[in-house]
């Protein structure tokens, strides 16, 4: 019995890992932006604003669902490695202590993918089946 537990323990997590970030999430830049890839400890400085500026100096402006958002969810666990609410939690400190605010939050797919394709430093995500025409979808690496 032991070992069947253990086996079913390995595929669950198997199963989880298998289950991916790009299945659920898909990273987006301005059409403009020289970015083809990026790793998830960069995207998570830049969702975070410990960085601000792009490689080729333009200003990072990042976008997030509203945090009721299944996405923002997905998103939150796979970049940050942490919940919503941590995430929250570490903008209000940053915002008591006056160092910091955080990004935008609009309400839909649709809306993230206006706002980037008319921000040029601006970086998203959507869902995965969301069409992202006018913007540029780019790789999350390790």
């Amino acid at each position: 019995m032991k070992n069947i537990r253990k086996y079913l323990i390995v595929v669950g997590l198997l199963l989880l890992a298998g289950s991916g970030y790009a299945q659920k999430v898909k990273i987006i830049v301005n059409e403009s932006n020289d970015v083809t890839s990026i790793s998830k400890e960069q995207l998570s400085r830049l969702f975070l604003k410990k960085t601000t500026k792009w490689d080729n100096g333009t200003k990072v402006t990042p976008v997030d669902l509203a945090s009721n958002s299944d996405v923002r969810e997905s998103f939150c666990e796979k970049i940050h490695g942490k919940s919503i609410s941590a995430i929250k939690a570490y903008w209000q400190k940053k915002i008591f202590t006056g160092k910091g605010i955080p990004p935008v939050e609009l309400k839909s797919d649709t809306e993230i993918i206006e706002f980037v394709r008319s921000n040029p430093g601006a970086v998203g995500y959507v869902s995965v089946g969301t069409n992202t025409a006018g913007v540029k979808v780019i790789e999350v690496t390790k």
